[in-house]
């Protein structure tokens, strides 16, 4: 088969399609032919291994999985002989950031992790973009516990977990406040933002309002020129950890503060989750946003396009 793989750590060129083995799934797996895919932050930070922590989970020295992509969409086609959820012939979709293996034709997964079958009327493009920026998302907004009725501040409302976090919050009945450009302004609106602004014309730092929970979606900010936003007991949490790591250090030390918090969430997902954003899609509250679809035989320029940091959502990988 197909399939995108990395034997170092380094750049996007890292990458290279090759013909691989196909998998064999193991009595409690499934076999799922790939139809779409993603390149999206997690697969960039386990391939450049930027923050070298992430070499204790992907391989000190060199990757354990040489075959990233963590979100799927596709079809079963076989299935092993412990698994009674899912037959063959089953569309797919679902998110591994264990074992990766989605930008290849086929990837085999255990049929309890996190898979399910798509939503009604989705693409498989659709739905290989539901689960990475989503579950980022939730996660974030559950930790901060989210109430109807808060005002929520997102800074990078555009991207995969900035544009999923906006409409979460607006099904949980958040007021939303949301940070881009001015080209995509209009787009964040129809997502459910109830205001919109432009950072190149205004710093939302110098705002008047104030919020019960800042997430900064892209990690560009900081909670030192965000404090100011948090009412007194306000959560602040970036997707990044920060200057030298401060927002760590700043969410361990939460336990003992007063007042204004850094929370710094590791994320968890499950199957339930990926059944949850399923009901949320086919009740119409939650559709991921798609900038660019690329063939896999094109993945590098797909990485390349996502490290330039102003993709708009989700950037597809098309496997067939």
């Amino acid at each position: 088969m197909k399939a995108a793989i990395h034997t170092k750590y380094g750049p996007p060129e890292v990458v290279q399609v090759r013909e691989v083995a196909k998998p064999v799934p193991a009595p409690d797996e499934v076999l799922i032919k790939v139809h779409a895919t993603t390149v999206n932050r997690t697969d960039c930070g386990f391939r450049s291994a930027e923050y070298f922590v992430s070499r204790f989970f992907s391989g000190l020295l060199k990757p354990k999985y040489q075959t990233l992509g963590c979100d799927f969409a596709g079809v079963i086609e076989e299935i092993g002989i412990e698994v009674k959820n899912f037959k063959v012939g089953d569309k797919v979709f679902g998110f591994d950031d264990e074992k990766f293996g989605g930008h290849a034709q086929y990837k085999t997964l255990a049929a309890r992790k996190a898979i399910a079958t798509m939503p009604a009327h989705s693409t498989f493009e659709e739905a290989a973009c539901i689960f990475e920026g989503g579950h980022y998302a939730l996660g974030n907004i559950r930790a901060a516990k989210v109430k109807s009725g808060q005002n929520v501040l997102v800074n990078g409302a555009t991207g995969a977990i900035g544009s999923a976090a906006v409409q979460l919050l607006k099904h949980f009945g958040a007021r939303v406040t949301a940070v881009c450009a001015k080209p995509h302004m209009d787009l964040v609106a129809t997502l459910g933002a109830d205001k919109v602004i432009d950072y190149t014309s205004e710093d939302f730092t110098k705002i008047d309002k104030r919020f019960d929970f800042v997430f900064d979606a892209v990690g560009k900010s900081s909670f030192a020129k965000c404090k100011m936003l948090l009412k007194e007991k306000g959560f602040y949490i970036s997707t990044e950890l920060g200057k030298r790591g401060a927002n760590v250090f700043l969410a361990l030390a939460a336990p003992v503060m007063g007042g204004k918090k850094v929370l710094f969430p590791l994320p968890t997902y499950n199957q339930e989750d990926v059944n949850y954003f399923k009901q949320l899609v086919e009740q119409g509250s939650f559709k991921p946003v798609i900038d660019k679809a690329y063939m896999l035989d094109h993945i590098v320029d797909a990485y390349k396009y996502v490290e330039t940091g102003m993709k708009i959502g989700n950037v597809v990988i098309r496997i067939e």
